[in-house]
């Protein structure tokens, strides 16, 4: 196993914990990065990495992700991530998930997980058994805030992308704007879906083809293949689907003025947000335009912590204001040359901090 220091993506974390459970065959990395702002909170995703020292990095990467989404979120929590190391099945028991809560359990509320890539409401459930350290839990009463946080996530997108068309493009309208959504997963699929409804031109992409031409179908859009969708004309790429997709090649394939998604840790590395710049694309800091999700499991926690129900209201409300979050950064970005993701990074920081 790595030394976790000498990673190029650690970045002072507080701990990294190291799951092993022979008898259910888990493996798994838990890294929380920041406790400043209160527990270390972030989903746990099941994914096979051929080399287990990309799990890790992705676990750091995510972390710090974490710490810097929710506090600009202006959420009570630190920053944690967890990844579930996978067969190339992406094999996944309630033997594991129980091996796994009971993980989570021992480190007293540190870190505090959800639902993310590979993971169900359902699997939370199984987990909730065992530890009180979950949430993205189903809702129970009609108006409280809780289960998948997948459609809170795409509400936020779709209100981040109405923001940089305002900014970028100086329309106060999607009518007839052409977005390029990558992923139609609960994510990518729900922020289609939104932008449908506002008369934006879709064209959509997935892994699973079928999945993509369905939903296509279902908003009177367009499907390509998974590995067009990022070259498609269009005045917003919006990328839902895993990250480090703006590297070089990435980017240079990029037609667009816009990039504005929920995918994690789009930028494969720093360097790749000025070259966005210099490219003259507005980029919406992924771990802002992002956080519907934990706004949702964050507040859904946290209310029930203090033994109330969570006001699905409230999420809606705090989900409103990532445009004005956005704005602030381009703002400050437009009159201090400074690239978008530097602005963001330097004012999560301070609120950590750092």
């Amino acid at each position: 196993m790595t030394a976790f220091w000498t990673e190029s993506d650690f970045d002072d974390h507080e701990f990294v914990h190291v799951v092993h459970d022979r008898a259910s065959g888990l493996a798994a990395i838990i890294a929380v990065h920041s406790t400043h702002l209160g527990s270390g909170a972030g989903g746990t995703r099941v994914w096979h990495y051929p080399d287990p020292k990309d799990g890790i990095r992705d676990a750091l990467r995510l972390s710090r992700g974490m710490s810097y989404k929710n506090a600009m979120a202006g959420l009570p929590l630190g920053g944690g991530k967890a990844v579930i190391l996978a067969d190339k099945n992406r094999t996944k028991t309630p033997e594991m998930l129980t091996a796994f809560a009971d993980a989570v359990e021992s480190l007293g509320g540190r870190y505090v997980t959800a639902a993310d890539v590979g993971i169900t409401e359902a699997d939370m459930v199984t987990m909730s058994k065992r530890t009180s350290h979950v949430s993205g839990l189903p809702v129970e009463g009609e108006g409280d805030a809780g289960g998948d946080p997948g459609p809170f996530t795409a509400m936020g997108i779709y209100h981040g992308i109405k923001a940089a068309v305002r900014h970028k493009l100086g329309k106060d309208s999607l009518e007839g704007v052409h977005v390029a959504v990558q992923g139609t997963g609960s994510v990518g699929g729900g922020v289609a879906k939104l932008l449908a409804k506002d008369g934006a031109k879709l064209t959509v992409a997935d892994i699973n083809g079928a999945r993509a031409k369905e939903l296509a179908q279902e908003i009177g859009g367009e499907a390509v293949d998974a590995d067009a969708i990022m070259a498609t004309p269009c005045d917003v790429f919006s990328p839902n689907a895993l990250g480090a997709i703006l590297n070089d090649e990435g980017i240079a394939r990029l037609d667009c003025p816009i990039v504005a998604g929920g995918a994690n840790n789009q930028l494969a590395r720093p360097e790749h947000g000025k070259i966005l710049s210099d490219r003259g694309i507005l980029y919406a800091p992924d771990y802002v335009i992002n956080a519907g999700g934990i706004i949702s499991v964050a507040l859904e926690y946290l209310a029930r912590r203090d033994g109330v129900a969570a006001d699905l209201n409230e999420v809606r409300k705090r989900i409103a204001q990532i445009p004005g979050r956005l704005e602030e950064i381009w703002q400050e970005s437009d009159t201090s040359e400074e690239t978008a993701d530097v602005v963001a990074d330097r004012m999560a920081a301070k609120l950590i901090g750092r």
